[in-house]
């Protein structure tokens, strides 16, 4: 890998991570697209991205995670204000991620292929489209239950599945729920922390440390870039929901669907 493929590969880490059309998809298309096989970096390379993508979307939230994560003991033993509420709810919605990346990674890597992407990005497009054509956008995110908080851990669970979209699923379900756009992607932010975070230490874990330093260059690269696009992605997308409808994604969900299938 050389700088070139780091920055474009680092850009569509960071842009893709947070809006809602599957990182994944998009970064096993551009490299079948471009040709740009994995090398002995690859691993680290993502490692790298997580923690790029991660630190954004910390750094946009931070007051918020600061307050969470002070929030966790009173959560704990049963504290009912809304920060509380709130983190239990963050607790509960990760759980799903975790069983199921433990327990069916090796399957789901057999899902990486064009056609598995192309289907999950046409179906979560329609589920998209019906969310906002159906859901009434009253709700914050402290009025959900833990049962709704579940489901939306497992619409994040889903999203292991290339071609899903992480944030896509949840603000997809947190819109059928009744929430509103900015409330819906804001949950899907905070649960992805943790998710992210898991992804990118597991990741780190089969990682092969020798050789690592002379790859350096392309692993800050890939950080840098995946970092300061991913905080613009976030901060944009929360600015659009504001006044705008997730639509425009879904159509653009389903015209990738329909190339891949062409």
């Amino acid at each position: 890998m050389n700088v070139f493929q780091a920055v474009w590969l680092g850009f569509v880490q960071g842009l893709t991570e947070f809006l809602p059309i599957s990182s994944s998809a998009h970064l096993i298309l551009v490299r079948d697209l471009l040709g740009w096989e994995a090398g002995p970096a690859e691993i680290a390379f993502d490692v790298a991205c997580h923690l790029g993508t991660l630190c954004a979307v910390v750094a946009y939230f931070r007051n918020d995670v600061v307050k969470l994560v002070g929030a966790v003991p009173g959560a704990l033993v049963g504290r009912n204000d809304d920060l509380a509420r709130t983190g239990r709810r963050v607790l509960v919605a990760t759980m799903p991620i975790v069983l199921v990346g433990g327990l069916l990674a090796d399957q789901i890597e057999h899902l990486r292929k064009p056609s598995v992407v192309a289907l999950a990005l046409g179906g979560g497009a329609l589920a998209l489209l019906l969310a906002e054509a159906i859901g009434l956008r009253r709700r914050r995110a402290e009025t959900l239950s833990l049962l709704e908080a579940i489901g939306l851990g497992c619409a994040q669970a889903a999203a292991l599945v290339p071609g899903v979209s992480r944030s896509g699923a949840v603000i997809t379900v947190a819109l059928l729920r009744g929430l509103t756009r900015e409330e819906a992607a804001r949950f899907a932010f905070l649960i992805g922390i943790p998710a992210i975070l898991g992804g990118g230490l597991k990741a780190a874990l089969m990682l092969s440390w020798g050789g690592i330093a002379e790859h350096m260059l392309v692993l800050a690269v890939g950080f840098a870039v995946s970092a300061v696009i991913g905080y613009w992605a976030v901060a944009g997308l929360l600015r659009y929901l504001a006044s705008h409808s997730l639509s425009p994604f879904a159509y653009y969900r389903l015209a990738v669907a329909a190339a891949l299938l062409i």
